[in-house]
């Protein structure tokens, strides 16, 4: 079959970028014609305030990325879907509604003739604006089928489209840097570091606050790392959180995106990861914290309980509670724990994972609709 995956790659970092990269990689191992159409300029600096770019690749690229698309240039969207007239199938990668112009676009360029699926991140935002769901509903009603990480965000995408909507587990697309395995004595093999790590964006829905909360009512010698670029005011907002509630000698607040290559040792300093998100759709924190061999305490949203055995390799506790969470907190350090959940935690097999999502993804244009 002959796909084109519109998204970013490289060199836009973060999550997004990695899984449009490695399903081309997927899809291309699996015999199809694989093209990304990517972006020289994705979005205005007033709507995404953090780092857009990396200077340095976080696995290998896609040879077959082209980077035409952008935002200040309409007339280019539309021609961008003419050239993509050509494609059996063509997959738009949707991680915010300021896409959706561009892909409108693209759609209008492209006519019926080829497939469409929208792959979808997140349907709606976890922090909506009035405008997002007109935008996202104009959007699923115009392609032939919807791809989504949960179940809970299929029934989103159903209350809007009336298109075939298909579920399939987020697959792995980890940093190409990997921790050293435990035998090598690098990561200091059973040691217990009294060190908890919350990894990635921090927006308010993610929840650190309640985390801060939470290690006030936890245990009293156990510290935190919070590292990654902080969106807003949250950086303000939890430095004070801190000082209010007398942390500041226990809490790093490390401000900026991490480098692929500073991922490792981020990690090997920790017990556990620890994911306190108020609401969530899929997330690659708790693979990536499996792959680095720790335990995850995370809250029971999106596709969580299904990443994490409870007792075995982490923790669930729910969302939004501050009670719930310290309690989680002081059962991972009761005597032995640490090590306990260590030794539970398993790299996960991607491979399944890998064939099942593609399968879903282009499978998602076969259903009628």
């Amino acid at each position: 079959m002959r796909i084109a995956i519109v998204g970013p790659a490289f060199p836009y970092k973060g999550g997004g970028a990695r899984h449009t990269t490695e399903l081309a990689h997927r899809l291309a191992a699996a015999g199809h014609d694989v093209v990304i159409e990517s972006w020289r300029a994705q979005y205005p600096g007033f709507l995404y305030p953090g780092q857009q770019t990396i200077s340095e690749p976080e696995g290998e690229p896609f040879p077959g990325t082209r980077r035409r698309l952008d935002w200040r240039r309409p007339d280019g969207w539309w021609r961008a879907g003419r050239a993509l007239r050509s494609r059996d199938l063509v997959v738009l990668v949707v991680l915010s509604t300021v896409q959706v112009p561009a892909y409108l676009g693209i759609l209008a360029g492209i006519r019926r003739k080829t497939r469409v699926v929208a792959l979808c991140h997140n349907v709606l935002p976890h922090e909506r604006k009035p405008y997002d769901e007109p935008l996202m509903r104009r959007l699923l009603r115009k392609v032939d089928g919807v791809l989504v990480h949960t179940e809970a965000q299929a029934e989103v995408a159903r209350g809007i489209t009336g298109r075939p909507v298909r579920v399939a587990q987020m697959a792995p697309h980890l940093p190409a840097e990997r921790a050293p395995s435990e035998g090598d004595g690098s990561q200091g093999g059973a040691k217990v570091h009294r060190r908890l790590l919350f990894f990635g964006l921090i927006r308010p829905y993610k929840g650190v606050d309640v985390l801060l909360r939470a290690l006030a009512e936890g245990p009293d010698d156990v510290s935190l790392t919070v590292a990654g670029e902080y969106w807003g005011d949250c950086l303000d907002d939890l430095r004070e959180l801190a000082r209010s509630l007398d942390l500041e000698s226990r809490v790093e607040l490390r401000s900026g995106y991490v480098p692929a290559a500073d991922v490792p040792g981020l990690f090997a300093s920790a017990d556990a990861v620890v994911l306190p998100y108020r609401m969530a759709t899929a997330s690659q924190n708790v693979l990536m914290a499996y792959e680095h061999g720790l335990p995850v305490i995370a809250t029971d949203v999106g596709g969580f309980a299904a990443q994490v055995r409870v007792g075995v390799d982490g923790l669930l506790c729910p969302p939004d509670d501050v009670a719930a969470l310290a309690a989680a907190l002081r059962r991972f350090y009761e005597p032995g724990e640490p090590e306990r959940f260590r030794s539970g935690v398993r790299p996960v097999d991607d491979g399944p994972l890998w064939a099942a999502y593609i399968d879903a993804l282009t499978g998602a244009v076969r259903e009628p609709s």
